[in-house]
């Protein structure tokens, strides 16, 4: 089968940002599908006076449009990106010939290109849902206008409706999916997002301290955060409990690796309470090639919203790849994960508001090293049985061969 597949921030591994796509599409070549995807990048190496520029790397066919993108952009420029994605590439996409379109959202305008190829050329397509459009931006205040949000709700439906599938990341988003649109209940299929196990399984020279070259000693417990630095990741709570947190034990330390609109904010907020460099520090970002030293040398990792219930179903990649690595996952944040890891055993769940008291019985945690050593080793078991490439591709081909038939 062909599969054309849309995502407008497509990654390899050697980049940095999550790589569900490419591990997906790896997968499908594998199985005997063919794999076209159609992107978008901020590469000025990349920039053609065709205006599309053609890769083949991997045995994957990529087709890159040159659109910078960043999360520091305002919000207004973001959404004129969107759209121009959502234009070209459906051009792009009616040229192509192909059995099956796979849309993966965010934003919620990557499924236009989709739903133009199925009027045109009566092509089915699968629509992937990553973070609940519009429910989400809308919870957070950045979606204020009425009208815009009638629209957004309107083709929303007018995607879902018109999908032969719907593939949404956690129970949480096909449990939203389904209060708005009942009837379409039949067609949803959770598929979580993916603990690459080979990738974070690697054994990794432990003589040489990746960890120790970039903040210059080996701490006695680390937590590490990789991910974007957003409003939505609400890392202002990470400077807050490391506050209360160095008062007490300044031997846990907060590792925080990414970039974002709020990173520059962040790190001031950590320079004016004399947190920086003492239990909290700033890296830059690293491909996901590179990521699982660093995960292995930490003895947790975290994923961190904003306290809005329409957040909590996310399916972060932190989450994944924490557990990949067989390591405790942090999470301050309640929904599907939260009861993951209370029923699991595989880390732990802080509370919205941080004490004193709430601290002092993370920090008596952190000394439980039997404890910490259980969690990372469930952690890894549970990882391999629900969320490994291997599953997320059998729920895939089933919703292939369900399609093709």
């Amino acid at each position: 089968m062909k599969i054309t597949y849309l995502h407008q921030y497509f990654k390899f591994p050697n980049e940095t940002g999550g790589t569900r796509s490419f591990d997906l599409s790896n997968g499908f070549l594998k199985i005997g599908h063919d794999v076209d995807i159609i992107t978008s990048t901020s590469s000025e190496e990349m920039k053609s006076k065709n205006r599309w520029f053609k890769l083949k790397k991997r045995g994957i066919k990529v087709n890159y449009i040159y659109l910078p993108y960043s999360n520091k952009m305002a919000y207004f420029n973001r959404v004129i990106v969107f759209l121009k994605f959502a234009w070209f590439s459906s051009f792009k996409l009616l040229s192509l010939k192909t059995d099956i379109v796979l849309a993966t959202s965010t934003p919620l305008t990557i499924g236009i290109p989709a739903l133009i190829k199925k009027w045109f050329h009566k092509t089915p397509y699968i629509f992937e849902v990553r973070d609940v459009w519009p429910e989400a931006p809308i919870a957070v205040g950045v979606i204020k206008n009425k009208f815009f949000k009638k629209i957004l709700f309107w083709l929303e439906y007018l995607i879902y409706k018109n999908s032969s599938a719907i593939i949404p990341l956690s129970v949480d988003m096909k449990y939203s999916i389904i209060s708005r649109y009942p009837k379409l209940k039949k067609k949803i299929t959770v598929i979580e997002n993916i603990s690459e196990m080979e990738r974070f399984q690697k054994k990794h020279n432990k003589k040489k301290s990746f960890l120790k070259n970039k903040i210059g000693f080996k701490p006695r417990f680390s937590i590490l955060y990789a991910g974007t630095f957003g409003h939505v990741n609400g890392i202002d709570y990470v400077i807050r409990m490391a506050h209360e947190m160095i008062k007490l034990d300044p031997t846990i330390v907060f590792i925080l690796i990414g970039d974002g609109k709020e990173k520059n904010k962040i790190m001031q907020e950590a320079i004016k309470k004399r947190l920086i460099n003492k239990n909290i520090f700033f890296l830059n970002p690293i491909s996901k090639k590179d990521l699982p030293k660093l995960y292995f040398e930490c003895d947790m990792a975290s994923s961190f919203v904003i306290p809005i219930k329409e957040l909590w179903a996310n399916s972060a990649n932190k989450f994944f790849d924490t557990l990949a690595a067989g390591k405790p996952i942090l999470i301050n944040y309640k929904g599907w994960q939260q009861k993951v890891i209370n029923k699991a055993n595989i880390g732990y769940v802080l509370p919205l508001n941080i004490k004193k008291t709430l601290v002092k019985k993370f920090i008596a945690y952190t000394r439980n090293k039997l404890l910490i050593l259980k969690q990372g080793k469930n952690a890894k078991y549970f990882a391999k049985e629900n969320y490994a490439l291997n599953i997320a591709l059998t729920k895939y081909n089933s919703v292939l061969s369900t399609l093709k038939n």
